[in-house]
């Protein structure tokens, strides 16, 4: 009983630490997938989509994701958040290869 328990441990372990060097490769192709979507044309450079945004939202950057959404055929997105005036939190949704902002959220700051 103690030996099959010690080879269980020893199993999960062992899967563990396959697991945790492999989380580097996941994030490696995440970025590779985006880089390759900005060279291909498929997605604006983050750079151009926040000169846009800078001149139409005024506001300090405080978080950028590019994702991809698979609810609507995959197209990519960037999730933007802003700090403005006055304490309000700005979350916008950038369609990522047109630059139109496809959604826009404010939180007004809490008195």
């Amino acid at each position: 009983m103690k030996r099959a328990l010690s080879t269980i441990v020893l199993l999960l372990a062992a899967a563990l630490a396959v697991l945790l060097a492999a989380a580097p490769t996941y994030a490696d192709s995440d970025q590779d997938r985006a880089r390759a979507a900005v060279q291909s044309g498929q997605v604006l450079p983050l750079k151009t989509v926040l000169e846009r945004l800078e001149r139409e939202q005024p506001g300090q950057m405080l978080e950028v994701e590019l994702e991809r959404d698979e609810h609507d055929g995959g197209c990519w997105l960037y999730e933007v958040k802003l700090l403005q005036a006055g304490g309000r939190l700005l979350k916008l949704e950038v369609d990522a290869s047109t630059g139109e902002i496809l959604k826009r959220r404010v939180r007004e700051r809490r008195p």
